[in-house]
């Protein structure tokens, strides 16, 4: 089991637990041939037993953060070669950072990715061989303050993107697209009673009984209170 974790332009760091989170073993070097200064968010889409694809950040060519790339294991992530670098390098001053990615049934990716200047949104990005090649679908949000997605597949098909919506009045936002990312339907609000902007970095899983379940970083009602919590809904 791998849990990443690194600074705004890495370097970057992995943990191994081989009894299911009860003892780690590391910090271990992150590194992946080809790219500079890893910035990692826990991101994978697994092909194989041993076969690994990884999405992540590094440092853009002025050494700031970032853009996000492609990653592919195959020797259970004892190395990692860089399969593609993800759109254009971000201009001086804006940002391509922490993706999260779905494997649709047809073997099609899709990868939605946080943005900074001049739009704090969310783009979707969509490759048919395994991340070779990227094709940019859409946005999926747009002047949100800046946080990043969390991407699932709903039992339905349908795309579910969650994510922290840092404007008035500060809360969690999710928004759906039932034409694998290329339009998204109105913004659904999970929660809007956060007390700062300072929230959101959710994680959403789909539950056998088609609930969502979105864990996100919050605060509230007072400024001293902060705490990682969650929402149980229905799309």
């Amino acid at each position: 089991m791998f849990c990443f974790g690194s600074l705004h332009v890495g370097p970057s760091w992995f943990y191994v637990s081989n009894d299911r989170c009860r003892t780690w073993r590391g910090p271990f070097a992150f590194a992946v041939a080809g790219i500079d200064k890893v910035c990692t968010r826990t991101d994978l889409v697994v092909l194989g037993k041993r076969d690994c694809l990884m999405f992540g950040s590094a440092a853009k060519s002025d050494g700031k953060e970032g853009r996000v790339f492609c990653a592919r294991t195959t020797d259970s992530g004892l190395h990692w070669k860089l399969v593609s670098l993800i759109g254009p390098e971000p201009a001086p001053g804006d940002f391509a950072i922490m993706p999260s990615t779905v494997r649709l049934p047809n073997g099609a990716l899709l990868t939605a990715i946080r943005h900074g200047k001049p739009g704090f949104n969310i783009t979707v990005w969509r490759s048919d061989d395994l991340g070779q090649h990227w094709t940019r679908l859409s946005d999926a949000t747009s002047n949100i303050g800046g946080n990043p997605p969390a991407l699932v597949q709903l039992q339905d098909g349908r795309l579910c993107l969650t994510y922290g919506y840092r404007k008035k009045p500060s809360g969690v936002r999710a928004r759906t697209s039932a034409d694998e990312g290329r339009t998204w339907g109105p913004e659904i609000v999970l929660r809007d009673d956060g007390l700062t902007g300072d929230l959101g970095y959710p994680r959403s899983i789909v539950r056998p009984d088609g609930r969502v379940l979105t864990v996100y970083y919050f605060n509230g009602p007072r400024d001293e209170d902060r705490a990682i919590e969650g929402t149980f809904w229905k799309p």
